[in-house]
């Protein structure tokens, strides 16, 4: 049995779908599982990961653990839970800003994911790390300014990325849960191409039919407005991260294929299969 924590967030959803229509057996977490909407077959359990002992029934029987977490989120109470239910193994969905051996890390996103490994290879469980850094689904902050005009404005338009689908995401996971070859393995996952933002806008242009720009704003306006809604050092960092990409290309890998056994999807399939979501 497969539980899968964050399964109705973007890459929990998308992993139970992968191992569901592979056939595999999959418990999904939810705390309201009457509106989880999770495909048929799928076993959705009751569960609240800020309330450790409403855990047990969710852990019962659970062979593989996939670990999808919300920044900041203190995963230590369900750590001690998955190792006294004797769990085999844990996929962690992680950040490609850790950097291994780094004290300090390089900033607090990588700081939290760093911390929550170690955490997790403290439980004696067998572990794979999926790193990645910009998931395409990060795109879907320009649909509102898309639905208004055809000018995308934010930070570094000349900021490179190898995007990832959340399929391929999803797709990976599924294929290295319960595979002991994957056990005490590190995977950082990126598209198949580097694209600029203002590439990347581009590209959705096309797909609407219509002529799409991207307008630089200055990073520290931005800034300003993230930390008027989410945590001021998150924000910094996110921006950080992509200042850094400006100037080169992002690294591009063969890791999705050698997972999954087909190449991964380019960002213009991505935009395709959310075009709904801009119109």
């Amino acid at each position: 049995m497969i539980l899968v924590i964050g399964a109705t967030a973007h890459f929990g959803r998308q992993t139970v779908e992968a191992l569901a229509g592979a056939g595999r057996q999959v418990r999904a977490l939810s705390r309201t599982p009457e509106r989880a909407g999770l495909p048929e077959g799928v076993e959705v359990v009751g569960g609240d990961l800020a309330r450790p002992e409403t855990l047990g029934p969710a852990l019962d029987g659970v062979t593989e653990l996939f670990l999808a977490l919300p920044y900041g989120a203190d995963a230590r109470p369900l750590l001690d839970q998955v190792r006294q239910a004797g769990v085999r193994q844990i996929v962690f969905l992680s950040s490609g800003a850790v950097v291994d051996g780094a004290d300090p890390q390089p900033d607090v996103i990588a700081a939290y994911h760093a911390k929550v490994e170690q955490e997790i290879r403290a439980t004696g469980v067998d572990w794979t790390f999926l790193r990645l850094f910009f998931p395409a689904i990060n795109s879907l902050a320009w649909a509102m300014q898309v639905q208004g005009g055809d000018t995308v404005r934010g930070p570094h338009a000349a900021a490179a990325a190898s995007v990832v689908h959340e399929r391929d995401v999803a797709e990976a996971a599924a294929a290295v849960l319960g595979a002991v070859e994957h056990h005490g393995r590190v995977h950082e996952l990126t598209g198949p191409q580097s694209l600029t933002q203002t590439e990347q806008v581009e590209v959705l242009g096309r797909a609407l039919g219509r002529e799409l720009r991207f307008e630089e704003v200055a990073d520290h306006v931005v800034r300003q407005q993230l930390g008027r809604f989410m945590d001021a050092d998150f924000a910094g960092a996110l921006l950080d991260l992509m200042a850094n990409t400006v100037g080169g290309p992002a690294p591009v890998g063969d890791t999705v294929e050698k997972l999954t056994g087909h190449p991964a999807r380019p960002y213009a399939q991505w935009v395709a299969d959310h075009l709904a979501d801009f119109r």
